[in-house]
């Protein structure tokens, strides 16, 4: 079955080559050149899709406020940021919308097709069932139920569930495969993300703060900090 993906980019000639790359990939691509037009398809369609991509300076609303209108419809869906500038605040605040992933204009079409599949495998992987656990996807971790089918977690007793986008479902599992011992920071990033740089460790400091902020009302499940080193994963 091929993999299916939304791609938002208002360069047509540009647009045109990549959606036709990624379709000899064996990619399925739809294009749109406006974020209120990926907007209206991805509605239309949700659940279909594997993987955003979106283009940051796009004409109407742009690439940050497009991906914050994808993520109040699925807030798990994966997503992969296109940009021209290379500033440091425009991939914080991509990081900080769950960003899968962030590529500067101009790019390799090769190195593209890389992440893309890399975030498609991450998030296969993730969901696919694994024995040892529970059969059902389902993981409890002290008085936190963790559903890694759809991407949920719920704390306590409240019964509320929480998404979480494909990144956080990653570390959140690869947190609780090691839980009580001491993570180091590159184990983490090699690990899960194949390398350890500083965006990407910047990466991870945004999603292990959104973390904490999720599991705050657990009585059993904390991350600590290591300083220098990394974090403990702590479940009573």
């Amino acid at each position: 079955m091929k993999h299916k993906i939304l791609f938002v980019e208002d360069e047509i000639d540009l647009g045109n080559v990549v959606k036709q790359y990624l379709q000899l990939m064996n990619f399925e691509v739809d294009l749109r050149t406006t974020g209120e037009d990926g907007l209206d398809t991805f509605k239309q369609v949700h659940g279909h899709y594997d993987l955003v991509i979106t283009d940051v300076q796009l004409p109407g609303i742009d690439g940050f406020r497009f991906a914050e209108e994808i993520k109040k419809v699925d807030d798990a869906i994966p997503f992969l940021f296109l940009t021209a500038r290379n500033e440091k605040k425009d991939r914080i605040a991509g990081l900080k919308l769950g960003a899968d992933d962030y590529i500067n204009k101009p790019f390799d079409i090769d190195e593209l097709v890389l992440r893309v599949t890399n975030i498609i495998r991450r998030n296969n992987k993730f969901s696919s069932a694994e024995p040892g656990e529970t059969g059902d996807n389902t993981i409890k971790i002290g008085d936190v139920v963790f559903r890694k089918d759809v991407f949920k977690i719920s704390v306590g007793n409240a019964g509320k569930s929480i998404s979480l986008t494909v990144r956080e479902a990653n570390l959140l599992e690869y947190m609780y495969q090691n839980r009580n011992a001491v993570i180091k920071r590159e184990d983490i990033l090699i690990q899960l993300w194949g390398e350890n740089d500083y965006f990407l460790g910047r990466s991870l400091d945004v999603f292990i703060s959104r973390l904490r902020k999720l599991l705050a009302d657990s009585k059993k499940v904390k991350i600590e900090n290591v300083y220098g080193v990394g974090f403990i994963f702590s479940v009573k």
